[in-house]
């Protein structure tokens, strides 16, 4: 497998805009890869979107988000309150804060959903990513659950034992509200992580889908 640098990685500030629909999306779809990230020493600007959250959620969004992001030199965490499953319904609300957003910070990279993620609200944000971006790199990220969407990523980022566990433990050390789905396990996320280490040579990995990208 060819290994590749992203194009501008070591400008300081590198700039990051992390996009999730629901309050522990960024983290379970490209958590590791922040961490692993943040974790070398450049100098990286985090901005951080959440769009669905109620009230318990929020909390625990903020703090996990906090947690992740304490290797970033500058971050920007927003929560916002649109109603979880009706995103769609929001549409125009939703693209004028993408369009503000767009004069607000200017990034590198893009992490958000992936475009045939089956649940509407993932959807919807990644099309209006694309929409409101159209000279960027972006990595569509993927989500387990039960709709059985996973598809045939392209690009892979390694995680090392250490990166991987402390993903995990902050993940289900923060969403309580969560514990009570069957599928919001340490067991669910290993699988995933180690199915898509064994395709891209590694023991653990994070995937995505890069959809154009530059060779010069």
């Amino acid at each position: 497998m060819q290994k590749v640098t992203i194009s501008g990685m070591h400008r300081s500030p590198f700039r990051v805009l992390c996009l999730g629909a629901h309050c522990d999306d960024i983290e379970i779809g490209c958590g590791g890869s922040l961490l692993k990230m943040l974790g070398d020493s450049i100098s990286v600007h985090v901005c951080w979107v959440v769009f669905c959250s109620n009230p318990t959620r929020m909390i625990e969004a903020q703090h996990s988000a906090e947690e992740f992001l304490g290797g970033a030199h500058q971050k920007r965490i927003i929560i916002k309150e649109f109603r979880d499953g009706f995103l769609p319904y929001s549409g125009a609300e939703i693209k004028d804060f993408f369009e503000t957003l767009k004069t607000e910070f200017l990034p590198d990279l893009i992490f958000t959903h992936y475009r045939d993620d089956r649940h509407q609200d993932h959807r919807l944000i990644s099309d209006l990513t694309w929409n409101t971006y159209r000279d960027h790199l972006i990595l569509e990220y993927e989500i387990p659950k039960y709709d059985g969407d996973l598809g045939t990523p392209n690009f892979y980022v390694k995680l090392d034992q250490q990166v991987f566990r402390q993903k995990m433990q902050i993940l289900l050390e923060y969403y309580v509200s969560q514990k009570n789905k069957f599928w919001f396990t340490e067991e669910t996320f290993l699988s995933l992580a180690r199915l898509r280490g064994v395709e891209s040579g590694a023991d653990h990995a994070e995937a995505f889908y890069c959809r154009k990208i530059l060779l010069e």
